[in-house]
Parts: structure tokens; C-alpha cells; sequence
């Protein structure tokens, strides 16, 4: 059968959350489909890392295209904490769980029967939080490009390992001290500069800023919501793990571990898969990582309408 040609189709969206946040949000389609093929069809919900689709490199802004070359339509959001929300204020770690709520309540609406959803980097830890809590028969698996065992664990190692100024014991001080009893709801934030946290001198580049409350919700010893560990067993549905195998963020044991978590839990549909030549963007090898992406589509999904790879 001959390969089909796809034309993509960009969709811009502003879905509004229930608590009223603006989520920004693409849709990638092939504009020749048929309508009731499409909604039949998987598609994978997009959810980025730290920067936002609209500023990352990697993943975020090439998977899209690179699926829908294998004939797979995909919806991309930017949730509270793209572009800068950790330093805004606005980034709280655990109301991304209303950020995927919408793009979920859209796709459904649309008509969707075969959705997968993908959390790269940090948003695969608002993944776990999400589908931890959350149960929906045309949600058919998740992928988690990047996942850290835990992330306030992970962020405590760097600024140890490199010796930041503050420390993560004095900035968990200062947040407790300022936001008080109820660090969600509390007006006394301020935005402060982690010098030296992420390499060993004070550029840019190796420091990173947040504000308190931010900070104290993603990568403080309360973060319960983003410790990913303590959550995945609850997840009931497929699971696909990747990480690239050169991965400077996260190390090899942390997906085989989260794997077996979820297998003690009782769900055995779960799968690790080290991808070669790959940094913590899996997408530095696209061939490899959608094959994975395609493997998952093809063993989930309901009665799919499954379209031929498109023309060279």
C-alpha cells in the first residue's frame, strides 16, 4: 500500500482551567483525514518539561511532527509552569494537576477515543500526580520521558552536590518562615536567585530562579505531590518508561525502580526502555523514541483507525 502524504494542520487553543488559568495549547493534525478516522485514531497529550513548548529545543517541539509523520495526531500544552512560571509565582507544581484536567476535558469533547498522555522532564512527575488521582477509560496509557524518582530529592543532590548559594536548607528556612501555615495560599512570596545549584561557578547557567512558593511545591521536603514514587503505584493504566541512555538529570536505576513499584502494585502492563544515543531529551534520537511512542500506540489502543506512515 502506498505511503499517504500528511498536510499538518495548527491549531492554536486557550483552554481555561476550573481555578481560571489560560492554558496554551497546539493541536497537530493531518488536515486530510476524516473526521470520525481521526477521533478513532490514538493521540498523544503533550505535557513539557520545565521551559514550555514554545521555548524548548527537543521533545516539546519536535515530537508533534515527528509523530504525525507516522500518521499520529498530538495535542502540546504549556502549563502554569512554562515560560517562567517558577519565577512568576503563578508555577505551582501541584495546580498542574487542573492544567492536564483541561486538555483531557477538550480532547474528550472533541470526540477522542485513544488518548495517551506523555509528561517529559518535569512533566512527567505532573503526569504521575495527575493520572495518580484520576480515572478515565479513554485515557489508554502514559509515557514518562525523563522521570525522576523523586524531584525534591533530586533537586536537594544538585544544590549539595554543587555547593549552592543559599543551601536547600537555608532556602526551606526562609520559604517556611515567609509563607507560613498555609504556604498555598499565602500573599508573602518573594522570587530569590539559587546561585551555583546546577554547575560549579555562579553564571547563569549554572543557577537557577524561583520564588518561595514555587520552590517549596516542586522541590521543597514538602513537595509530597511531586515525589513520584510515593504515587505511581497507584496508576492503573499502561505505563511506558524512556530515558535516554547519556541522561545527565536523571540516572539508570530511577525508571527501573519506579517500573517496579508499579509491578508490586499489581499492574504488570508497565515498560522501561533506555534509548541509545539520548540525553535527557530523547528526541536526540527521534527514530528510536517514536518507535517506542508507536510500539505503545499499537498495543493500547481501543479499535483503532490506524493510517499508513507517511510519504518520503
Amino acid at each position: 500500500m502506498d505511503r499517504i502524504q500528511y498536510y499538518e494542520k495548527h491549531e492554536l487553543l486557550r483552554l481555561v482551567t476550573r481555578d481560571g488559568f489560560v492554558v496554551n495549547a497546539l493541536l497537530v493534525t493531518n488536515k486530510e483525514d476524516k473526521r470520525d478516522d481521526a477521533l478513532r485514531a490514538p493521540i498523544l497529550l503533550q505535557v513539557h518539561g520545565l521551559l514550555g513548548h514554545f521555548l524548548a529545543h527537543g521533545t516539546p517541539r519536535v515530537l508533534p511532527h515527528a509523530l504525525l509523520e507516522r500518521g499520529f495526531d498530538s495535542l502540546s500544552i504549556n502549563t502554569r509552569l512554562a515560560t517562567a512560571g517558577q519565577i512568576t509565582g503563578q508555577g505551582i507544581f501541584d495546580d498542574t494537576i487542573n492544567d492536564i484536567d483541561v486538555a483531557v476535558q477538550f480532547l474528550e469533547g472533541e470526540g477522542f477515543s485513544n488518548i495517551f498522555v506523555l509528561g517529559y522532564s518535569l512533566g512527567a512527575a505532573m503526569v504521575v500526580n495527575w493520572a495518580a488521582s484520576r480515572q478515565n477509560e479513554r485515557i489508554r496509557g502514559i509515557v514518562l520521558e525523563g522521570a525522576v524518582y523523586s524531584g525534591p530529592t533530586s533537586q536537594k543532590k544538585r544544590f549539595t552536590t554543587w555547593g549552592s548559594d543559599p543551601s536547600y536548607e537555608r532556602v526551606y528556612v526562609r520559604a517556611k518562615e515567609l509563607l507560613g501555615d498555609d504556604p498555598h495560599d499565602s500573599r508573602d512570596d518573594q522570587t530569590f536567585v539559587a546561585y551555583q545549584c546546577r554547575g560549579s561557578d555562579r553564571t547563569p547557567g549554572s543557577s537557577e530562579i524561583f520564588t518561595y512558593k514555587t520552590w517549596w511545591f516542586m522541590s521543597g521536603p514538602e513537595a509530597r505531590r511531586a515525589i513520584v514514587h510515593e504515587h505511581i503505584d497507584e496508576i492503573e493504566i499502561p505505563i511506558l518508561l524512556v530515558r535516554g541512555e547519556a541522561d545527565f538529570l536523571t540516572e539508570s536505576w530511577e525508571p527501573e525502580a519506579l517500573a517496579e513499584i508499579v509491578r508490586k502494585a499489581g499492574n504488570r502492563k508497565v515498560r522501561v526502555k533506555q534509548i541509545p544515543n539520548a540525553r535527557h531529551d530523547c528526541m536526540e534520537n527521534p527514530e528510536a523514541m517514536v518507535s517506542e511512542i508507536t510500539k505503545m500506540f499499537l498495543e493500547h489502543s481501543v479499535d483503532p483507525y490506524i493510517r499508513q506512515p507517511a510519504a518520503k
